[in-house]
């Protein structure tokens, strides 16, 4: 499944013009940024929200850990100068729903990292999870599945 949305972000990213490695690096970034904005909901990173974060980019994009660490420090900085998550959103909307359901699925992993849910977390959450048009019931599968880890 991963392979197949990495392809099809390749063919929606050459269709929107540019080169392909030049928005599969806003793609990845949209998605580390999503991670960092879950993480960094409730003011309080944890070192396991941190290891968190790059294995999912690892797991997501098919990415080794090197890449995936360097991705989520752009990503920090990135967060400090977005408004809103649909800064994030917007880049990934051409994504089906399975591909929604597993990055909505890796932002539950990296809340649920330090054992604690906060409110924060499950807003960002909820929020991406509208923008991305995710069906409800996957976003509470989703939800459930990572929080029984």
């Amino acid at each position: 499944m991963l392979s197949k949305l990495a392809s099809i972000l390749k063919e929606a990213f050459t269709d929107e013009g540019g080169s392909v490695a030049a928005n599969e690096l806003l793609y990845h970034r949209a998605m580390a940024g999503l991670l960092c904005e879950v993480a960094g909901a409730d003011h309080q990173v944890d070192a396991r929200e941190e290891s968190a974060k790059v294995n999912m980019l690892m797991s997501l994009l098919e990415i080794d850990e090197p890449e995936a660490t360097q991705l989520v420090d752009s990503a920090k900085s990135d967060a400090k100068k977005s408004v809103s998550l649909y800064d994030y959103t917007d880049k990934l909307r051409q994504l089906d729903q399975p591909q929604r359901y597993a990055l909505i699925k890796a932002m539950w992993e990296v809340a649920y990292a330090d054992g604690v849910l906060d409110p924060l977390e499950d807003s960002v959450i909820r929020k991406t999870a509208e923008l991305l048009y995710l069906d409800h019931a996957l976003f509470i599968k989703a939800k459930l599945e990572a929080g029984s880890n």
